[in-house]
């Protein structure tokens, strides 16, 4: 059960998931100037990546090191919530997962679930009842998510959950007035993508909406402050969308498949 909680003196804090590097790493630069926020609650498993973001902020940042697939370690958070009597402004899911090959060739599609759907589902479930009306949640996706992927079967869908899965809960916490933005963003050059090997600048078509991460997360952020529920930020992937509703998504595929996307 969601409860409301008073907003009376108890700190207001963000809490940002996969914040040792890339996007979540930018969050957490840009919201250390946001008046709201009294402290940043750092997440991800690199304490020491942690630790050295923490160096960076002017606002108090506690480090929370861990998997956020480990129900243990979603309990510890739970736990430190509770103790700190602080209730939750923002909530940044940015923790991501993915490969890039054919479904048959790959052995963590579950891992890819696992992080992107079901942690992201949990943690948001977990922090809700500590969010204060007038909170906002901002959940990371793709534009991976507007159609299937060729290659990207369970990526995309699994991007596709993170999508469906904010809009519907936007609508659902109208009467809290909290916020639940999805962020779309083309191609990053952040570690996601050398974590799997794979340099975005070799394909021609891809480096044409290659995003920068700043620009990224300053549009997110200004997207959530006007209560939108969708985050897209370059002109290449609000045409992708817009492909998305008009192309047939088979025609799409057979596209990628021949072109070697």
């Amino acid at each position: 059960m969601i409860s409301n909680l008073s907003s009376s003196a108890k700190p207001r804090i963000a809490v940002i998931t996969g914040a040792s590097s890339g996007i979540g790493w930018q969050f957490a630069l840009m919201l250390d100037s946001d008046e709201r926020l009294d402290e940043i609650w750092l997440c991800a498993r690199r304490e020491e990546r942690l630790r050295e973001l923490t160096g960076l902020l002017a606002k108090p940042a506690r480090v929370l090191a861990g998997d956020i697939t480990d129900e243990k370690w979603r309990k510890l958070l739970q736990d430190e919530i509770i103790a700190s009597g602080v209730q939750i402004h923002t909530l940044i899911n940015s923790a991501g997962f993915g490969k890039f090959e054919a479904f048959c060739d790959l052995d963590c599609n579950e891992r890819m679930v696992e992080v992107n759907c079901q942690a992201l589902t949990s943690i948001t479930s977990l922090c809700l009842p500590y969010m204060e009306n007038g909170g906002r949640i901002i959940n990371m996706a793709s534009v991976a998510g507007f159609m299937p992927q060729y290659n990207a079967a369970v990526y995309a869908a699994s991007k596709a959950y993170v999508i469906s899965f904010s809009r519907a809960l936007h609508q659902e916490l109208k009467d809290r007035k909290i916020t639940v933005t999805a962020v779309c963003p083309n191609p990053m050059e952040t570690e996601f993508f050398e974590a799997n090997g794979m340099v975005i600048g070799s394909n021609p078509i891809k480096r044409i909406g290659i995003e920068d991460v700043k620009r990224v997360v300053a549009k997110a952020l200004k997207r959530s402050d006007q209560g939108k529920d969708m985050s897209v930020c370059s002109l290449p992937a609000k045409l992708l969308r817009v492909i998305s509703r008009i192309v047939p998504h088979r025609l799409v595929l057979w596209f990628e498949r021949k072109s070697g996307f």
